[in-house]
């Protein structure tokens, strides 16, 4: 028998938007099964994400639940059917799901928007930055370990290069500026890279300074990944004991809310640059 394909986050986040879609129909898993000429057990295996599913059950399954939305059936069905294997796949045995369920959501997504109050974006870090910061693992990684996060990073930064570029736009704590990540020279080639990344027409980066005192959502780094259609959206969230995905629509609708107010709190990107220079030129 051959063996059963990982459950990426694309393959879940399918069953998952396909029970939504069931529950919004008011319809149980028996009743939709009956409708569809097949056992409960198949539908829910579907809707875990242990079975795939074709467009035409996808389609059937729409009409099923009236779900007239014609560009999120799509949607739904290009989760389906596309199955190239990312280059994550070849850190499925030595890094946690969960670095490879963000690199795969970034690679699809269409823009990516963050916030971050004590690090770096990942998306914007240095090699020699990201090096430091998984050092400080808890427990400690093994030097082999270390060096798989960072050239996974790394190879998550494509997306913001190449002939197609992903939109991106991140808001960043001035605390994590002045934090000597590495030493003195780590942390002044870190700033200056976040400079020179600034000067790209797709990248937006912005400061939220000090003497703002408190404001929404501090103390939480947010990654936030538009997918092809807004149901598709996702909130990725950074904590102690690794990433959680956020798909919930009133949870969406929250940190986008979250993010406009950030953004709208902080420095324009012209103040922003200038800030990190001036600390860049002061370490």
């Amino acid at each position: 028998m051959p063996a059963r394909p990982p459950m990426t986050a694309r393959r879940l986040r399918l069953a998952v938007e396909l029970r939504k879609m069931r529950e919004r129909a008011g319809m149980t898993a028996t009743e939709a099964a009956r409708a569809l000429g097949t056992s409960q057990g198949q539908l829910s295996n579907v809707e875990s994400g242990r079975f795939g599913v074709s467009p035409q059950r996808i389609r059937a399954l729409a009409r099923i639940y009236s779900c007239p939305d014609q560009t999120f059936i799509a949607a739904l069905i290009d989760l389906a059917t596309d199955k190239t294997p990312g280059w994550w796949e070849s850190y499925r045995e030595v890094l946690p799901c969960g670095f490879l369920d963000l690199a795969e959501l970034e690679h699809h997504a269409i823009a990516v928007r963050t916030a971050y109050t004590s690090h770096m974006p990942g998306l914007l870090q240095t090699a020699d930055h990201a090096r430091e910061i998984f050092r400080h693992v808890i427990p400690a990684p093994t030097p082999p370990e270390v060096e798989h996060r960072v050239s996974h990073r790394i190879k998550r930064q494509g997306v913001l290069y190449g002939a197609d570029p992903t939109p991106y736009r991140t808001t960043v704590h001035e605390a994590a500026l002045h934090m000597r990540v590495g030493g003195r020279s780590v942390a002044r080639a870190q700033l200056r890279h976040l400079l020179d990344m600034s000067e790209r027409e797709h990248i937006t980066i912005r400061v939220l300074p000090f003497d703002v005192g408190a404001f929404p959502g501090s103390g939480q780094s947010i990654n936030y990944l538009y997918g092809a259609v807004p149901e598709l959206d996702t909130a990725q969230l950074d904590q102690f004991h690794g990433p959680v995905l956020l798909d919930a629509e009133a949870l969406l609708d929250k940190y986008r809310s979250l993010l406009d107010i950030v953004e709208a709190t902080a420095l324009t990107p012209e103040k922003s640059r200038d800030l990190i220079h001036s600390i860049a030129q002061n370490l």
